[in-house]
This record gives structure tokens, sequence and C-alpha cells, in this order.
């Protein structure tokens, strides 16, 4: 193993196009506009034998500053890439080149996560019924709905884009504003090969493999490893360990709270019919209590335009905003940017700019414990 190692090449950053993406050209994301750079980068490098399979990427941080971009957005296009098959990443190791002629090798990931998305939000589409020409939820919302990630979201927006059914408009940084240009269709052969697809991604095997240890070493009640511990025990990277524990989450097998608190495991993983471990914490779930804030205000200015406002009104400055629920600009901020982005106001700059009402959400007067940081269970 150490012998294969070291015959590993890290690819220099000199060997990257000297050529970069013009990013001021176009309102398509960097991280889009990069990953197709990479792209068509291997597939010359590699026809010139230039590069060859399991070489090493340059590090993301080189990388961002050749391009001059932030490392996240360089992080996004790699994942991209690695969604297409043309690079894999390994634990300590690094992104490598990857053997993108082997269908399996983009099946595996792309298929199962990638194109259950695609029939999910096309369901969503026809199920909500949302009108040709208007805004859908952002990639973040959808995400969040349907409980996948956001970069598998917006994989699948792009595709949709690229078919016909979606059209993306007005960009502001890496986010998009998605519009729906037809309503799609939804064949029985895809709803069967969709559903027939095997749950095989490295998730769905890690989160098994994952349960049976838990189950072998720990007892309702007790902390379990951290993210850490777990990924250096199974040899993979934490992010996938980050995965499997919020599906271990869903699934009510373990309790995860904030900072020292750690993860709690809630019920045997191989024995469904024990009673689950009982709420014990004042505390509620991290994954809740990161959003509580904005995501209150959010609804208070929907509640807000939906009363006072009407198309092409102007809303008050965010100071004024700030003031009026007694919170920080930036939580008001960051509520209006998520309106902005489900396509419901946008901000317009110079002597006559503001932030300007495009479309009234729909209003939503939902406010009780779920804007606590405190547990309602334990309540």
């Amino acid at each position: 193993m150490s012998n294969k190692i070291e015959e590993q090449r890290r690819i220099s950053i000199n060997e990257l196009p000297i050529e970069i993406p013009d990013f001021t050209s176009t309102y398509e994301p960097k991280d889009s506009i990069i990953k197709k750079w990479i792209i068509n980068w291997i597939l010359d490098a590699v026809s010139k034998n230039q590069i060859k399979e399991n070489d090493i990427l340059p590090h993301k941080k080189d990388i961002s500053d050749y391009l001059g971009v932030s490392i996240g957005t360089v992080q996004n296009a790699i994942r991209y890439v690695e969604d297409e098959g043309y690079l894999k990443s390994k634990q300590k190791l690094g992104t490598m080149i990857s053997n993108s002629s082997n269908p399996l090798k983009h099946n595996i990931k792309l298929t199962s996560k990638r194109e259950k998305a695609i029939l999910a939000i096309k369901k969503a589409i026809i199920q909500k019924e949302y009108k040709i020409g208007k805004p859908i939820p952002s990639t973040r919302k959808m995400s969040e709905f349907l409980g996948i990630s956001q970069n598998t979201a917006r994989l699948a927006y792009e595709y949709l884009c690229s078919v016909g059914i979606l059209e993306s408009m007005q960009m502001r940084g890496n986010d998009s504003n998605w519009y729906l240009k037809t309503i799609p269709n939804i064949s029985g052969k895809e709803v069967k090969q969709i559903e027939n697809m095997a749950a095989d991604t490295l998730v769905y095997k890690l989160t098994n493999e994952l349960k049976v240890y838990l189950s072998e070493n720990y007892i309702i009640g007790d902390k379990i490893p951290s993210q850490e511990e777990l990924a250096n025990k199974l040899n993979v990277s934490v992010k996938t360990i980050h995965d499997c524990i919020k599906q271990l989450n869903k699934e009510s097998i373990v309790i995860s709270r904030r900072g020292r608190y750690g993860s709690i495991l809630a019920q045997n993983p191989l024995s469904p019919a024990f009673e689950p471990l009982k709420e014990s914490s004042i505390f509620a779930k991290a994954e809740d209590a990161a959003f509580y804030n904005y995501q209150k205000i959010e609804t208070q200015l929907v509640n807000l335009i939906n009363k006072n406002y009407k198309p092409g009104d102007k809303l008050p400055s965010i100071k004024d905003l700030a003031r009026k629920y007694e919170v920080s600009t930036n939580t008001i901020r960051k509520a209006l940017v998520s309106l902005e982005q489900d396509g419901f106001i946008t901000f317009g700059r110079g002597r006559f700019g503001g932030t300007f009402v495009i479309e009234k959400p729909e209003g939503t007067e939902k406010q009780s414990y779920q804007w606590l940081s405190i547990n309602p269970n334990y309540i």
C-alpha cells in the first residue's frame, strides 16, 4: 500500500491551463464555470498523457488563489466534477483523477443521488402546481424540503435547465433564481426505474455499517464517538460520517446535540421495536437551532409583505427592519437574501435603490415552539 501511495504524483499548480475562466462574461455560477473548466482540462491533459488516473490535484487553496475565488467555490466545483465521475476523493490522500471511462463509477453516485433528486423535484413541481414563468424554491429550500444536500439539488436543477424544464435567471454571487419553463412529465417507466435503483451509495452503505457497529458496541443512552473518530475508524471522510449521522438522526436512532453534548444513542439500530430514548435535553437539535432566528424573521417579513405591500413597492431599509423586529441587521439581511433567492424580492443599487417586492409570497402565521432554541419535546 505504501508503495502505491509513493507512486502517486501531486499535480503542480503550473500544470493547470494558463487561460483561466472569465467570471464576468456570464451570469452562470462560478462553481459551475470552474466545473466545466476542470473537466475540459482533465479530458485534454489525459488525452495528451500529461496526467493520469490517481494523480492528485493541487491543494484547493492553491487552486482558489490561482483562479481568484474562494476555497468554498473551488470545493463546490470539485464536488460537481466528482459527481460527473472525473475525480475521486480519498481520506488523507486528497482529490485524484478518476477513470471517467468507467460507466459504473459515473452512475453509482450520480444516478442514485442526482437522478432521484430530479424525480423528486419533478413530483414537487406537479404536486404543488407551480406555474410556468414563476419562481420555484431555491436549491437551499428544496434541499431542506427533500432532505438532500444543496449540491445535489443544484445538480438536479442544472439538469432540469438543460432539458428545458427550468430556467436560471438573475444571478447573485453563486446563487440563482430558478423559474419554471415547462411542466415536467413523469413516465411510469421512469418512476419504476428510480424506485428499483439499488440504494448503494457510500452514505447508504456506511450508515448500515454504522448501525451494526453501534449496536455491537453501545447501549441506549451512551454517547457515541465523535464524527472524526468514526471517520478514522471506518476509513472515510468526516463529511460522509456527517451525512450518516444526519440519516441516523432522521431515523431517531441517535440524538445529536450541540457542543460537548455530542450524539447519544437513542435506540438499538438493529432492534427498531425497542422504545427510543426519551428526549432528555432542554436544548433543541443542532441542525434545528442553527436557523431559528433568521427563519423566524423571514416568516415575519413574509407576513409583513403580504399584509402591507404589493409588487413594485419598496420595503423599509434593513436598519429600520432591524429596529422593528429588535434583531441585528445581519439577521435581516440573511432573511431578505433568502426571500430574494426564492424570487419574491429584488435589490436595487444607487440613488433609487432599495429592496423591492417582485411577487407576494404565501404568508404563514406559524410561530410557536419551532422558533425556540429549546427542545419542545423536553418542555
